[in-house]
Formats: C-alpha cells, structure tokens, sequence
C-alpha cells in the first residue's frame, strides 16, 4: 500500500473531486481552484493547474479517469517512485495547458494553430499526465512497441476528432519525448565520460594499459574456454 501511496491518493481525491463538483454547492468552488482555461491569466492557470489534474471532465464518465489513474499512475509510481510520477504527471499536464495558449495566439490557420472558441474550454482531468506517464516508462523501460502504440492512438485520436483534448494530448507526448531525449543523451554523456577516465585515469600511466593478472598455473578445468 505504501508503495501506491501517491495512486490511492489520487484515485481517492479524483472521486471526491467528482462528487462535489456534482453537488449544487460544490460545483462553484472546484471550478474556482481546479479548472483551466487558455483566457484565464497565466499565473492563475498555474496555481490551478496541480488540481486540475484530479478534476474530472463532466462530459466524461468518472470510471474512465480513474481506471487511467489507478493503472498508469500505479504502475509509473512502481517503476519510477513517487515523485518523478508526480514531476512527469506535472509536466505533461502543464505543456497542455501552455500549449492552448500558443496555438489560441497563432490562430486556427497557422500550423498547431487552435481557434479563439477554444480560449474557453475547460481543461481538466487526468488524461495529458496519463499520456506522458505511459510514454515515458515505455521509453525507461524500452517498452518500444507499447510506447509506439500510446503515440499512434494518440494521433489517431485527433484525426478522428481534432479537438483541444486531443492537441494537448500530442503537445505532452511531445515534451515528454524531449525529456527522454535529454535524460538519454546525459546518460550517454556520463557514460562516456566514465569510460574515459577508466581509459586514461585510474591510477596507471598516461599511455600504458593496465595489466592483467593472470593465473598461468591454473589446471586444465580452471581455463576459460573461448569456445
């Protein structure tokens, strides 16, 4: 239970979300702390944000979120821990909300352009942290075909229906890949790095290759057989 601590947490939150969201007197107050939209001023998107990510769409069955929830978000958190479950989730959701804004100012002819109406739209819910979470375990873990898989539905799902759900979709996929990208290529940078202190350092010559012990005593079953 400990290690789903963040899951149970969200899960539980999400229903409580909804089922006051749902009441004649709750509705005003979660819309006031947890809903998003591109019209609103950034910094109060911002301060709105971390909570909007447990609000519900109220177009949406509430069972979906919470199935999204409690699978991704359970099996990120086992794989990644808490907080980096938390700080990806929170990234992915954040690169939607400040990419309705970018596409509203382009306009709906530019490229990735979005239309005004969608200044308007109540952005919610748990589905762009979804997204990103998925894709970036797959990518951890090299779960290549699954990962390959959340990407297509994704671009799949805004040919069918090119809506402002589905663009931020793509827009948190997208910047969940740049930091697998940057995470990959500083990996590779330490390796290289370790790799040539090994070569040159550690404590040998410049230029002379460390030797190696050698047994040359050992019996016939002590060798290493290079077959």
């Amino acid at each position: 239970m400990r290690a789903l601590a963040l899951t149970l947490t969200a899960v539980t939150l999400t229903a409580l979300v909804q089922l006051i969201q749902n009441q004649a007197w709750g509705y005003g107050p979660v819309q006031n702390l947890g809903a998003v939209r591109a019209e609103d001023p950034v910094w109060l998107a911002l301060l709105r944000t971390p909570l909007s990510l447990f609000v519900p769409a109220l177009d949406l069955p509430v069972w979906g979120a919470l199935a999204q929830i409690l699978l991704v978000f359970g099996l990120a958190e086992l794989c990644l821990g808490r907080w980096r479950t938390l700080a990806v989730a929170f990234a992915a959701t954040l690169a939607g909300t400040l990419y309705a804004r970018i596409g509203i100012a382009l306009g709906p002819d530019a490229f990735l352009g979005l239309p005004a109406s969608d200044a308007q739209v109540v952005d919610t819910g748990p589905s762009a942290a979804v997204v990103g979470l998925a894709v970036y375990v797959c990518h951890g873990y090299r779960a290549w075909f699954t990962g390959a898989l959340v990407i297509v539905a994704m671009v799949v799902e805004v040919l069918v229906k090119d809506n402002l759900a589905g663009r931020e979709h793509l827009a948190a996929i997208a910047v969940v890949l740049v930091v697998c990208g940057v995470r990959e290529w500083l990996g590779r940078r330490r390796e290289d790095r370790g790799q040539g202190v090994r070569a040159g350092g550690g404590g040998f010559r410049s230029g002379v290759p460390p030797m190696r012990s050698w047994n040359l005593r050992r019996g016939p079953a002590q060798r290493t057989s290079w077959w």
